[in-house]
């Protein structure tokens, strides 16, 4: 969102813009949508709204996995304790007000890469950086690992100056970018351009720090829990992080939820925890190989074992899967490397035909609760994309078509009228 920072530091032109308002895009059609090379070539940030589908389609274009974003509808612990685990981190939307800078630290400590947000509008994907470059063993993907690297050692404006100047991050963010909001961007940094012209020295008022809403973030690194906000110059511990360090992170959010007034929300919460998906279907591999050597073992000491099974493990019985299934992300590959539990090979070696039938029977219900969940995760993940892809549409140029053909309508309507009356 809007992240009006005093240490902004974005590549302008001579006028103040970002490319925009001196003619420089935007050549075509005044009325078409931002092209692809229009977005390219911007050198701003656009906003982005606090949906969850956003930013997994930015992590997914990033090259991150393994990761989610979610949305977290309430502090409540019954309800975080829904939440995939682990939870890697927090990513809280409200209006910004500059924190005392007493409760920062007074370098960034060594082990925690944290970068100021240095470009108006950027605080989405500085906020997404700076967890996904802290936690240990995510797969960031070639060009965000090269980046971290290379970054390790700058200070944290530096590391700003470092994404605004990174053309892959700013592509992906610019996808969601319409032509409105390119240009309502550009009209803004002009304008502080033209008042600096005036006064180099200009303070942001009251007003001004109302009205900007920013992204920041909260984690655990190194068993300490971090505020990480890209507007403050240094990151800010909470203390020691406990196992529970939700609830840990609670106080200071709720005490910026509770400076609203009733009725109004003006805030949001997301969490970072690890996707699901890859663990159910590691699950359903698991299960499948587990009922292939109970079966084999079944049909070994008693052929007809199947017409003891109980009504409803006959039932699930008729849907069971037995081997790869690209429909459940399923493949030959992630079958061959699973292997069946200690357990499972025991009871097969001694156990008897009733103890085997009651395995069976639990593992087949099992199943249907695993192709349920992933079926749900799919369907989640491909309505998220469609969502994402949709906001990247700029609808604008055809609502313009569509009023200026409404109007040339009513007047033809309107002309016919006056003629027929003459």
């Amino acid at each position: 969102m809007v992240g009006r920072s005093k240490k902004t530091r974005t590549n302008v032109v001579s006028d103040g813009t970002t490319g925009i308002a001196n003619g420089a895009l935007f050549t075509q059609n005044p009325s078409a949508p931002a092209t692809a090379q229009d977005k390219r070539l911007w050198k701003g940030f656009c906003e982005i709204e606090s949906e969850p589908a956003f930013f997994n389609l930015m992590l997914k274009r990033f090259g991150v996995r393994g990761v989610k974003v979610r949305e977290i509808i309430s502090l409540d612990d019954a309800i975080l304790s829904f939440l995939p685990q682990p939870v890697y981190g927090l990513i809280f939307l409200f209006k910004w007000v500059e924190e005392d800078p007493n409760k920062q630290e007074q370098s960034c400590p060594e082990g925690i890469w944290f970068a100021n947000q240095t470009i108006n509008n950027a605080c989405a994907s500085v906020a997404l950086l700076n967890i996904v470059n802290n936690v240990p063993g995510i797969e960031l993907g070639e060009n965000l690992q090269h980046f971290k690297e290379f970054t390790s050692d700058f200070s944290p404006a530096l590391r700003g100056d470092a994404i605004g100047n990174f053309d892959f991050v700013k592509e992906i963010h610019n996808a969601f970018a319409r032509k409105i909001d390119m240009l309502n961007a550009d009209l803004l940094l002009k304008n502080e351009a033209s008042e600096k012209c005036k006064a180099k020295r200009r303070k942001f008022d009251e007003h001004d720090n109302e009205a900007g809403f920013h992204f920041i973030a909260f984690l655990p690194i190194d068993d300490r829990l971090w505020k990480l906000d890209g507007l403050e110059r240094q990151p800010m511990c909470l203390g020691d992080a406990t196992e529970n360090w939700l609830s840990q992170a609670k106080p200071d959010i709720e005490a910026r939820m509770a400076q609203y007034e009733e009725g109004q929300i003006e805030f949001a919460i997301l969490s970072l925890v690890q996707d699901p998906l890859p663990k159910l279907v590691s699950e359903l591999a698991e299960n499948v190989q587990s009922i292939s050597t109970v079966t084999h073992r079944l049909n070994t000491i008693k052929p007809d074992w199947e017409d003891f099974l109980t009504l409803a493990a006959n039932d699930e019985y008729t849907r069971l899967l037995q081997g790869p299934d690209e429909a459940y992300g399923l493949t030959q590959k992630i079958m061959d490397s699973t292997t069946v539990p200690m357990a499972i090979l025991e009871h097969c070696d001694f156990g008897v035909v009733s103890e085997l039938t009651h395995h069976f029977e639990r593992l087949v219900t099992d199943q249907a609760g695993l192709r349920l969940a992933i079926k749900e995760e799919l369907q989640t993940d491909q309505a998220d994309e469609e969502k994402a892809v949709a906001r990247e549409c700029d609808f604008g140029a055809r609502m313009q078509n569509f009023v200026r053909v409404v109007r040339t309508k009513k007047q033809a309507s309107a002309d016919a009228m006056v003629a027929a009356r003459e």
